[in-house]
């Protein structure tokens, strides 16, 4: 129904429209390496949250938050957790400010000035991207990780759906999904969470530890990257910034925004814009890719 999986797949298809897979596909390893790294919080809470007592389910289901992406975790949780799927969905959609407002403290506190104004080298020879390979990548993408993990297919098909759409350059279809179809489904999910998020859910004794869990996922996620920045930084000799690596993080596209505004404030003129994209538009899809993981393997252990 639309008040359950086909609320976030809308969101997700509106999500898929606003992506340009051509910046990934310039520096494919690059930006699916640094966006593995900025899963970090996806993969540590979920031991951390069963140490504290939570079922595998339930920390699989709040270890999703550290993706950043809301319909990700409403996703997950719908399928896991479906006793706490309303707090979890709300905790990650409040965190998301975080990555506006944590962020750019993170990195000034992780990433020494000098460091944070590095301009990475241009390629020596950037073939452009067609229209038609961003559709080709699409379609064997959307394929591949349907075979692999049916249960999230019905994600990967929106998402790829979407980017199929935004490719072929249907400009009605385009602008209905990314105008009225996006942003009225994100109405009417922030709608149905408010409605289904009664008193005794908000008194529940879980919520404490899902708001420091959801919390702790964005921060070690947003770590992860920059620790995955600074590998790279390492291995190119110093000519690679590492602040690039927090875009890893899946909120499109505000921490590629965040990544370029905090460069800008040491170095007006570096640009690491289209490689922090590139990292940004990676991590939405390895973020579908651990949510696949996750509902498919999970319910097999508990």
């Amino acid at each position: 129904t639309f008040s359950n999986g086909l609320i976030a797949c809308c969101i997700f298809m509106g999500i898929g429209v606003l992506l340009d897979v051509g910046y990934m596909l310039r520096r494919p390893f690059l930006s699916i390496f640094l966006a593995l790294f900025a899963e970090l919080g996806t993969f540590l809470v979920v031991p951390i949250a069963s140490s504290m007592g939570m079922s595998l389910r339930d920390s699989a289901s709040i270890a999703m938050v550290g993706g950043a992406d809301g319909p990700m975790v409403l996703f997950t949780s719908m399928i896991l957790s479906k006793d706490l799927f309303v707090p979890i969905t709300i905790v990650a959609y409040l965190y998301l400010g975080f990555t506006y407002g944590g962020y750019p403290y993170l990195i000034k506190l992780l990433v020494p000035k000098h460091i944070r104004g590095i301009q990475p080298p241009k390629p020596k020879k950037v073939n452009p991207i067609s229209a038609e390979q961003k559709l080709l990548f699409a379609v064997v993408m959307c394929v591949i990780l349907c075979l692999l993990f049916p249960v999230a297919a019905p994600l990967f098909f929106s998402l790829f759906l979407g980017v199929a759409v935004r490719e072929a350059d249907i400009k009605p279809v385009v602008d209905f999904i990314k105008g009225p179809l996006l942003y009225g489904s994100t109405f009417f999910l922030g709608l149905l969470l408010g409605i289904l998020c009664e008193a005794h859910l908000i008194l529940n004794p879980k919520i404490l530890p899902l708001l420091l869990l959801g919390i702790l996922a964005l921060l070690l996620s947003g770590i992860g990257g920059l620790l995955g920045g600074y590998i790279v930084y390492w291995w190119t000799g110093g000519k690679f910034n590492p602040v690039i690596g927090i875009a890893g993080v899946s909120c499109v596209p505000s921490t590629a925004k965040v990544a370029q505004k905090a460069v800008t404030e040491v170095n007006p003129q570096a640009i690491i814009l289209q490689d922090a994209l590139g990292a940004n538009i990676s991590g939405v899809i390895t973020t579908a890719i651990i949510t696949g993981l996750y509902v498919t393997l999970i319910p097999l252990f508990g």
